[in-house]
């Protein structure tokens, strides 16, 4: 048990490393990954549930073994953060993918992956990337988990508004039932279990384990959406990396901005603008490629695609950024 908590350490702080490489890898490889996008079954309302919807499952059951009633009872006391954070997520993201859509003059395809990627909750590595860069981790806790509450209702009803103009049907139906199959429930279950058992010493034991599968699952869905499509990721030119680029920078940059319109601390800007700058773009990419609506567009799977291979390296680069920041300062100060 203290060895496989000493690689969940490891693992939890060298995220950024794990990722890229296994993001490299599979591209010179593709085959590595393949089995990471096997079809296991078929729902009622036409989602494809494969090997990376479980994935997914996975790392949002990892962070609801991390939540207690006295998170929910510290959201309670913050509502004002928690409000501006809901409010950030869901109006920056969506309406800043729309506006980069509209200026770089993207097909109805790519411009649909954008949108869906920006209409997505905040990814769970940012929990992560929060602790490693001094932020508030309570606050990117509750974030995470208000955002991804609110995502089956959010996601499909801002996809549906903003992609309106474009020649596609998106029906909100499926994308609610594979938001609430593969986030909603496994955050809950992680939840209960943690509600039940959570002062039990192995549970304790075991639940220091779960930062290292929650980056492996991080990683495994990285590898996964190169292995199908990281031959397509040069198809369409430079466009889709500048969008994705602007995407995520412009999210970061007016997440942090948020943060200080309303007085926030340094810790509780830093969270904010990785809460809103790294999308769970895992879950969009799913999304795009298993719910039959998205079969009409293949393109939108692959700028969500770009989107979490480049959300989940960009977010530990920040991160990393900000902790060097700390580390200098204190070094000034001590000299």
């Amino acid at each position: 048990m203290k060895a496989l908590q000493k690689v969940s350490k490891f693992l939890s702080d060298y995220t950024s490393i794990v990722v890229i490489a296994i993001a490299v890898i599979t591209f010179l490889v593709p085959g590595m990954m393949s089995w990471v996008n096997y079809k296991l079954f078929v729902d009622f309302v036409a989602n494809k549930f494969t090997n990376q919807s479980i994935i997914i499952g996975i790392i949002m059951f990892s962070m609801g073994l991390t939540l207690t009633a006295q998170d929910f009872k510290i959201l309670a006391k913050r509502p004002f953060d928690i409000c501006v954070g809901a409010i950030a997520q869901y109006l920056i993201m969506p309406f800043l993918a729309f506006g980069i859509t509209k200026v770089l003059g993207l097909s109805d395809g790519i411009g649909l992956g954008l949108i869906l990627v920006g209409c997505c909750p905040g990814g769970v590595s940012s929990n992560i990337m929060s602790y490693l860069c001094g932020g508030d981790v309570a606050f990117s806790v509750g974030m995470t988990t208000v955002s991804t509450i609110l995502s089956p209702f959010m996601t499909p009803l801002l996809v549906s508004y903003l992609a309106s103009g474009a020649h596609i049907s998106i029906k909100a139906l499926p994308m609610f039932v594979s938001i609430v199959e593969t986030v909603i429930l496994p955050v809950a279950i992680g939840f209960l279990l943690n509600y039940l058992f959570g002062k039990k010493k192995t549970f304790m034991e075991l639940q220091k384990i779960m930062p290292g599968i929650a980056v492996l699952g991080l990683a495994c869905v990285v590898g996964g959406v190169v292995s199908s499509q990281g031959s397509k990721f040069f198809e369409s030119g430079i466009v889709i990396f500048v969008a994705v680029l602007l995407h995520n920078g412009l999210g970061y940059l007016l997440g942090y901005g948020a943060g200080k319109l309303v007085g926030m601390n340094t810790a509780k800007k830093r969270t904010i603008s990785i809460e809103v700058g790294m999308q769970n773009a895992g879950l969009a990419t799913n999304l795009a490629t298993t719910t039959a609506q998205f079969a009409s567009t293949p393109e939108s799977a692959i700028i969500c695609a770009v989107s979490c291979t480049w959300h989940s390296i960009s977010g530990t680069l920040l991160a990393g950024a900000f902790a060097l920041k700390d580390k200098l300062s204190e070094k000034k100060q001590n000299n």
